[in-house]
């Protein structure tokens, strides 16, 4: 029982309760007319002597109480047969209503009308007059019965007011003044109906209430809609304070599962069988291998046999939810114009004309044959010079979607293989993860830092990755999470990788290395020119504002502000003159057309780098190499100094193995060899020799240091000066031999940024040299050597 009304769509109610003023109200004769407009009520029943407030929505319905109201103010309301009718016809209405007095009439805001009516007496529809534009009807009165006033009947009323008040106090919904209400009324029809007014029940049945004309029968069947409602209040009410019922346990469970009906009915239906329907029709069109069919088809069966509180219900929904993400068969459409792809990797990046060749044969044979395996790319280099942001143009190149997975620092297999379904917090491993996102089964997927993938006690990723990166394996590809195999043979992996020693050997044997090396200064000009400093010109707000940076300027920043292969340091560089520029614009309304060396000195600072300290050496015993560290090439002193005291070698600077053996070599190949060079084998008997690599914080190693520290030791020994603007690299054997090193072109264009004229190399590495463009080492000698003496009368000064 409710004595709040719950608003509908079309016909609602206030939260008012219906009231009655008194008993002569109730009792109050009116004289029926012979036709009157109707009003269909779509939610509930009007009863004799019940005052209801009503808002009318209705175009029809607020005629007939805008007629009504300026007449008689009386007005037919009946119930319709069914509520859910937007529009309803004659055949809709029933046959028994009430007649109403419209006590008042409310415009609202929103164009609707709301009026407060009094149930007077009851009539019988005769026949429809009119439907347009309103209902009107011949009515008839319906005689009541009077009052029985035997003591049975009184107990009826009795017994209706004690149940109506206990259910009135079983919920708490219900304000606690209707039992006052309640226990004022006197008049016993208008109690059966008040109470029948504000009970819970359907319609149909509150209808059947009110077309007893024997106000006993009325009085019966209203006790048992009460003792009904009774026991459901009593029932929710245990249910809520978790107490035990007394009601019998099937009854119990056919109440609650009634409720629960009416919930999930009222919300749409149950949400979980929802879900498995949504599932079932995205399955219908998806396009998807027959093994991954099967394995949905059983996962679903599984799931609708599933309660959804079961913790497994979700674990399988995911799982299916994955299946159905993944683009199994979905692929873009390549792009075989080979001259646009050109013009896109030349418009996205200068140089880089070996792997532009080698995407450019890729496409021409999936142009020709239609399909192949992708192969297993790995762009090496130093940082900075765009192997990542390559990937992203070869995708846009060949009209592909691109992905970038970041490997640096993973150390669990689990991240490229997933976990087991069955694990708490259990996911798919991230090439999947990427393809699920991506929604194409042949993207250009970039596997970030692969020589950085780290191995614990969690297992070895790179050992996972050699599935994923072999051609004749990952067309069938096995995800712990998703159990089943996924071919990733049409997906365009590109690795990119600073340092090839710390790649796992068999990983590195399924990659195709295409090596970048760093840019030489013109290069780095261009790049400003074409990329750099328009990207930063919009991104600091500067692109109306028209100034220039000259080739001159650029060149300044590049040889006194940076070392570096790449253009990441330039980058941040010329980011910090446009913060500049943008803050004299700001602040003055107008910058400089044209930057000069002063101005470029005042936002950067005094230049970090200078040449000066590489062009000469100034001592005997100092010598300029040749390095190949992680960010490219570089210039570095070795120092040779000898002192009186007990022979032996001493080495400092941070040197690694090979490049402390490296100057054990140069020392045992020089004692062997002292008279050849003009040494008195005496001194190697008193002297302490000691070689010093600055910087000694710094670790440094690798094979290319060993010409440059027998250059060093001799130069000390003979007390000669190494001759200045000078740099070389390689290795040596006992025999004297120069052996070739590698990173030719990083050391090259290092040297050259360095200032240094004279370059001593192994002529083995000349091939090397061809490579790099006769423009980028202008002003640059190089002499090609194959044994030590060679290098010694090329180095030391007579």
């Amino acid at each position: 029982m409710s004595l709040l009304f719950k608003p509908e769509e079309e016909m609602d109610f206030l939260p008012i309760m219906p009231i009655h003023e008194n008993d002569a109200d109730i009792n109050e004769k009116i004289e029926l007319p012979e036709e009157i407009s109707l009003l269909p009520l779509r939610n509930t029943v009007l009863f004799p002597g019940v005052v209801l407030p009503i808002t009318v929505g209705r175009d029809k319905s607020i005629k007939a109480v805008n007629e009504a109201y300026k007449g008689a103010k009386l007005i037919g309301v009946i119930a319709q047969k069914d509520s859910t009718v937007e529009d309803p016809q004659a055949k809709d209405l029933e046959h028994i209503g009430t007649v109403a007095r419209i006590i008042k009439q409310i415009k609202m805001p929103d164009g609707g009308t709301t009026i407060i009516i009094q149930g007077k007496t009851r009539f019988a529809v005769d026949a429809i007059i009119s439907e347009e534009p309103y209902f009107k009807a011949k009515i008839s009165a319906v005689i009541e019965d009077e009052a029985p006033t035997d003591p049975d009947f009184e107990a009826y009323v009795a017994n209706i007011k004690d149940i109506a008040t206990e259910i009135i106090q079983l919920s708490p919904n219900i304000p606690s003044e209707a039992s006052v209400i309640l226990r004022n009324i006197e008049n016993a029809s208008f109690l059966i109906h008040f109470v029948s007014s504000n009970l819970t029940i359907d319609i149909k049945e509150k209808q059947q209430l009110l077309q007893l004309n024997n106000l006993r029968e009325r009085a019966e069947l209203l006790m048992q809609f009460l003792q009904k409602e009774l026991q459901f209040a009593e029932l929710k009410n245990k249910v809520t304070n978790k107490t035990r019922t007394e009601i019998d346990k099937q009854q119990r469970e056919y109440f609650l599962q009634q409720q629960l009906k009416s919930i999930k009915e009222e919300l749409g239906g149950d949400p979980n069988e929802r879900e498995v329907k949504e599932l079932q029709k995205r399955a219908e069109a998806k396009k998807w291998p027959e093994a991954a069919r099967e394995s949905f088809k059983k996962g679903i069966e599984k799931l609708e046999r599933m309660h959804p509180s079961t913790p497994d219900y979700s674990v399988v929904y995911n799982h299916l939810d994955l299946m159905l993400d993944l683009p199994w068969e979905d692929y873009t459409e390549d792009v075989y114009d080979l001259k646009k792809a050109k013009e896109i990797l030349d418009a996205d990046h200068y140089g880089m004309d070996k792997i532009k060749e080698r995407i450019l044969e890729y496409l021409a044979v999936l142009k020709l044959k239609g399909d192949m395996k992708s192969p297993i790319l790995c762009f090496y280099g130093p940082p900075g010079i765009g192997k990542t942001s390559l990937g992203r143009s070869i995708a846009n190149a060949i009209g592909r979607k691109y992905v970038r997975l970041s490997l640096g620092g993973i150390h669990d297999e689990s991240e490229i293989r997933g976990h087991r379904k069955t694990y708490i917090g259990a996911m798919p491993g991230r090439i999947v993860q990427n393809i699920r996102k991506i929604k194409s089964s042949n993207p250009v997927m970039i596997l970030d830092e692969v020589d950085k993938v780290g191995s614990d006690f969690r297992g070895d990723p790179s050992s996972a990755l050699l599935e994923v990166l072999d051609p004749e394996q990952n067309h069938s590809f096995y995800d712990n999470y998703l159990e089943l195999e996924y071919d990733l043979s049409k997906v365009l992996f590109i690795a990119t990788a600073n340092n090839l020693q710390t790649i796992q050997p068999a990983l590195r044997d399924r990659l195709e290395i295409i090596e970048l090396s760093g840019y030489a200064v013109e290069e780095k000009i261009e790049i400003a020119k074409r990329h750099l400093i328009p990207k930063q010109v919009e991104a600091h707000g500067l692109k109306s504002s028209k100034f220039k940076i000259s080739d001159k300027i650029l060149e300044k920043i590049i040889q006194d502000y940076t070392r570096e292969s790449g253009v990441r340091e330039l980058d941040r560089h010329l980011a910090a003159i446009m913060r500049f520029q943008a803050k004299e614009l700001a602040m003055n309304g107008a910058i400089k057309p044209v930057l000069t060396t002063e101005d470029i000195e005042k936002i950067l600072g005094k230049s970090r780098f200078s040449n000066e300290l590489y062009k000469q050496a100034t001592i005997p015993g100092v010598a300029v190499g040749l390095a190949y560290t992680y960010v490219g090439g570089d210039i570095l002193f070795i120092e040779a100094a000898l002192s009186d005291g007990k022979p032996e070698l001493r080495l400092t600077g941070n040197l690694g193995e090979v490049m402390k053996e490296s100057a054990v070599t140069a020392l045992s190949y020089l004692s062997a060899n002292a008279k050849k060079f003009g040494i008195d084998p005496k001194l190697l008997e008193k002297k302490t020799i000691h070689i010093h690599v600055p910087e000694g914080a710094v670790p440094k190693d690798g094979p290319s240091a060993g010409v440059t520290m027998l250059t060093a030791l001799a130069s000390a020994f003979t007390g000669k000066k190494i001759k200045p603007y000078l740099g070389m690299t390689g290795e040596i054997t006992l025999r004297g031999q120069v052996l070739p090193v590698g990173g030719i072109k990083e050391k090259v264009l290092a040297a050259k940024r360095a200032g240094l004229k004279d370059l001593i190399l192994c002529w083995q590495n000349e091939k090397d040299v061809q490579e790099i463009n006769p423009d980028y080492i202008k002003g640059v000698r190089f002499h090609y050597v194959k044994m030590m003496k060679e290098v010694i009368d090329l180095a030391i000064e007579n």
